[in-house]
């Protein structure tokens, strides 16, 4: 349910847009609002599971996303997919984070790595397919049927965790850290809020709910500092490997959300693309990246992770140049199959090492927070992404129809900024992936 809404969804933008005549900036809210609440919830979702019970917060997780997904389905207007949209990210982040410490919790350590691995090949699997099964709802039925599948999956999902799945806590949890997750939740929006609007808004109010959202995250900062039982601790950035593993993680992850976001819109509104063609044209990568992250996990666990941390973003930044090129009217084969076949050789031999350096850098005893802190980061990565790249690509469109060029050619340009700064993005992890580190550095 919630990969198909995160990659699914992307797919439909173009014709959602157009369905309930809404601007770029509305059909961004629509992705961002679900990422805000899930990035900045994420921790304390998992938390709340460790607390209240997996088992019965992923059953509130399930019906809630179930419930907004058809509040999504029905929503007459763009302002109300986007409230929908919102809710439904707060349950997605008490959905995500229960599946995997049920699995977790379900096992033994003889057999945990295996049932995590079926965890993760399913991930993987809907990653592969939502995007496929979004472009073919979008060309045989309609955008809202992204939403309305989730129905009779959820019923079905309820059912299956009512007589399947065991209740497990941790009573060792400490108190929840509320008090972080509504200040990251007010810093992140306040961020976002400005860039989404810029190209159409008062400058001046814009900047300054910018400084209240920058002086919010470093209220949080401050706030992490002195509690007792952060959501984000801060004493695991004194690792120099764990910081610049989820520094590297900020940059590439941000490069490759705007990538999926705005692709898209260049196969679907530029080159004539179906929906479902366009929902398949990254399968080559997906693909890479499924068959390499196993190979790319057990050279790193041999051999170090820091050379795979500096190839693999320099190749994955090569992708993203190579889907800068192709002009209007490009061949599938010829210009977009070679970029997402370099992208996925990229993001194939970084995803695996990269994990190994986060678990690795933080220890056992921290594995778990960990595992958060790098995923909520990764979901932060694409919420600011799509927030500033989106404004450039408004920015450069309406420049180059200034100068006369047709909306074609002057969105095309607006997107191929796009990828051009993606591309600096991955560049820059690539540097990251130099300051990880060895194994033997990984502690300090």
């Amino acid at each position: 349910m919630t990969f198909i809404d995160a990659t699914g969804v992307n797919v439909a933008m173009p014709v959602l847009q157009k369905d309930l005549h809404t601007t770029l900036a509305g059909a961004q809210w629509v992705v961002e609002a679900y990422q805000l609440l899930l990035a900045s919830l994420l921790l304390v979702g998992g938390a709340l599971g460790d607390r209240f019970g997996r088992r019965r917060l992923f059953m509130i997780g399930v019906a809630l996303f179930s419930l907004t997904s058809l509040a999504c389905a029905v929503a007459p207007s763009i302002g109300l997919l986007i409230a929908a949209r919102a809710v439904q990210g707060a349950a997605a982040a008490l959905l995500v984070p229960e599946s995997l410490a049920i699995v977790s919790a379900s096992f033994d350590d003889d057999e945990r790595p295996r049932a995590i691995g079926v965890w993760s090949s399913a991930t993987a699997l809907m990653v592969l397919l939502g995007p496929v099964l979004g472009g073919w709802l979008v060309d045989h039925g309609s955008w809202r049927w992204l939403f309305y599948v989730n129905l009779p999956i959820g019923a079905i999902t309820l059912v299956l965790a009512a007589i399947g799945v065991d209740e497990s806590r941790d009573p060792k949890q400490a108190r929840l850290d509320f008090t972080g997750a509504l200040l990251v939740t007010l810093a992140l929006g306040a961020i976002v809020y400005p860039m989404v609007e810029w190209p159409h808004g008062n400058h001046g109010r814009l900047l300054a709910i910018l400084a209240v959202g920058v002086v919010l995250l470093g209220v949080f900062a401050w706030v992490e500092r002195r509690i007792d039982s952060p959501m984000l601790p801060p004493e695991l950035f004194r690792s120099r490997t764990f910081s610049a593993a989820n520094a590297l993680t900020l940059f590439l992850y941000a490069a490759l959300g705007a990538a999926m976001f705005f692709i898209p819109f260049d196969l679907i509104d530029l080159q004539g693309f179906s929906a479902t063609e366009a929902g398949a044209a990254n399968i080559p990568m997906v693909v890479l990246l499924t068959v390499l992250s196993p190979l790319a996990g057990k050279w790193a666990a041999e051999h170090g992770w820091r050379w795979p941390l500096v190839v693999g973003p320099a190749i994955a930044g090569c992708g993203f140049v190579l889907f800068a090129l192709p002009g209007l009217d490009a061949r599938y084969w010829t210009s977009f199959f070679p970029a997402a076949v370099v992208l996925g050789l990229g993001m194939g031999i970084t995803v695996a090492p990269l994990t190994t350096a986060v678990m690795g850098s933080a220890g056992r005893e921290h594995a778990g927070i960990a595992s958060g802190v790098n995923n909520a980061v990764s979901r932060a990565a694409g919420l600011l992404a799509i927030a500033f790249i989106g404004m450039i690509v408004a920015l450069v469109t309406r420049h180059q129809q200034a100068g006369g060029a047709g909306h074609d050619r002057a969105f095309l340009d607006g997107i191929r900024s796009a990828f051009l700064v993606c591309a600096t993005m991955a560049g820059i992890a690539a540097v990251c992936g130099a300051a990880t580190g060895d194994r033997t550095a990984a502690r300090r």
